[in-house]
């Protein structure tokens, strides 16, 4: 177990700290932690890879030395008593044990992981994952000796899984789309209208976040983290801030603390209006989604007003938030609570009463409990398909506002609008209960004047935001500045699962059951 931080406001895990069990590991030791990992039931969160020399610690817990050249893969793990991260270095080569047998989700971290460093799991998929013909096979952009990126290959098709059989054909869609929606590719095999199988491919939103990290400050982290995903940029922020906060050991003033969650929760908010909406107009019902497009721009012009941008994506800096609403401001954030609050529960109640939606809805683009938890999902569309699991239970400010995790076991589109509805009903009490604790105090804790008082290694920063956890792992250079850096979000788990809820149904009903998902591209692709 990894020891927590000292940080107090939010799972963080300090891994310059004591108490680290299994971190750094061989390759049985590997094997050994992950087979443990899945016995308990753990979740994957993420996986990762480093490289180090001779003149550099490795970064991972328990320090030491690997060789010029040398690497690691970092894997980290949630279960039910917290975190548990283990570390294995490669210093004689690329090759370690996979995952993806007991965890899913790694089948694509690790190409993912190949692409960008080298490391090659056993077994693993060999075809790319990010890299998309735009630089050679053999040049990983993470390494240090990469140098200038080589004119890009000729161009080789993408070699996806074909589904044989007679009057099987296959639709390809992207990876442009209409409209503002970003690139994704996706190829449907369907036998008439019912889809026997869909093959995602991702990446083409790749910027190379974990290279723009390198080199930067503490408030740099910030700003980039706000950035990782446009609906997610609280989330983004703050797990940024975590990170080095961590690394720093600072802990930040409670007021700063609760209107970080304010911003959170009014995110969450946000998202949910417009997802509920966005539902509702993929099956025909206009209405839904203007309606609920209404109340959205509602909260965006209400925090431009109060926080100085619709989406507040400079609100919070490292130590704290940089600013915060006035006292008329703080009284119309508490007012809007309790109008959406009220207008909300009208047009649920209209849903539920239409009949033509409801049969849209119930029974389409079903991932069922048990597979679920196999695939390892996580967040919204995870606590609809049955699984109880939200990172805000038990992090402060939310251990004091007793906080109600809704679930629903449907799976279904109709179970993740439900969910949606109930989190949207959650927040929104959250928010007026907030705003009436809120506790007076600076804004800003006082941070290190020397850059070297953050601690060298690895620190994470992970929050439950809207869509699900986000994650950002930097590790600290003894100037105080990033020198590797991961960020994850839970898109990773579920758009594997968005393959399985389309199976089984038609293709009319895929922008339906997509929609019922809204997973992130840019916050995936990193």
């Amino acid at each position: 177990m990894i020891s927590r931080a000292v940080a107090a406001d939010a799972l963080v895990w300090d891994l310059a700290g004591l108490g680290l069990d299994a971190a750094d590991v061989d390759a049985l030791q590997w094997a050994e932690t992950a087979r443990r990992m899945h016995e308990r039931g753990a979740r994957l969160l993420s996986l990762w890879g480093e490289q180090h020399g001779s003149d550099a610690q490795s970064g991972l817990p328990g320090g030491g030395e690997a060789g010029a050249g040398g690497f690691a893969v970092l894997a980290l793990w949630l279960h039910d008593e917290g975190l548990q991260l283990a570390g294995l270095r490669l210093p004689a080569g690329l090759l370690y044990p996979g995952l993806h047998e007991s965890f899913p989700v790694a089948a694509r971290l690790q190409r993912a992981l190949r692409d960008l460093l080298g490391p090659r799991a056993q077994g693993m998929d060999p075809r790319p994952w990010l890299r998309h013909d735009a630089w050679p096979e053999h040049w990983h952009p993470l390494r240090r000796d990469a140098g200038a990126r080589p004119p890009a290959p000729p161009a080789e098709p993408y070699a996806y899984v074909s589904v044989q059989g007679r009057g099987v054909h296959e639709i390809g869609v992207g990876p442009v789309h209409a409209g503002i929606i970003e690139p994704g590719q996706f190829r449907f095999s369907v036998l008439g209208e019912q889809v026997l199988r869909l093959e995602q491919r991702l990446g083409w939103t790749h910027k190379g976040v974990a290279a723009l990290l390198r080199g930067r400050d503490p408030a740099g982290v910030a700003r980039l983290g706000a950035r990782l995903s446009g609906d997610s940029t609280v989330a983004g922020a703050w797990a940024a801030c975590m990170a080095v906060e961590t690394a720093a050991r600072v802990r930040i003033p409670p007021r700063a603390l609760w209107l970080r969650a304010l911003l959170l929760e009014r995110e969450r908010v946000a998202n949910h209006l417009a997802d509920i909406g966005a539902i509702a107009g993929d099956t025909g019902l206009a209405f839904g989604l203007s309606q609920f497009s209404l109340l959205k721009e509602q909260v965006l012009r209400l925090n431009l007003s109060a926080f100085g941008a619709r989406w507040p994506m400079n609100a919070l800096c490292p130590g704290g938030v940089c600013g915060e609403p006035d006292e008329q401001a703080l009284r119309a954030l508490d007012d809007q609570c309790l109008s959406l609050r009220d207008d909300a529960r009208v047009l649920l109640a209209a849903f539920e009463q239409h009949a033509g939606l409801q049969d849209r809805l119930r029974g389409t683009g079903r991932v069922e409990p048990d597979l679920a938890r196999r695939l390892g999902m996580l967040g919204l569309a995870a606590r609809a398909s049955g699984q109880a699991l939200d990172l805000r239970v038990g992090m402060a400010p939310y251990d004091r506002l007793e906080l109600r995790v809704p679930v629903h076991a449907g799976g279904d589109v109709a179970a993740r609008l439900a969910q949606r509805f109930d989190e949207l009903f959650e927040s929104l009490r959250l928010c007026r209960e907030l705003l009436r604790t809120l506790p007076g105090g600076d804004l800003l804790a006082p941070w290190p004047r020397d850059p070297g008082a953050c601690a060298p290694g690895w620190a994470l920063g992970l929050v439950e935001g809207w869509r699900g956890p986000v994650l950002v792992a930097l590790r600290m250079g003894r100037d105080g500045r990033v020198e590797q850096a991961h960020t994850h979000d839970a898109s990773w788990q579920n758009w594997p699962a968005l393959e399985w809820a389309a199976a089984r149904d038609i293709v009319a009903d895929f922008p339906l059951i997509n929609k019922s998902f809204n997973l992130s591209y840019s916050g995936h692709d990193g």
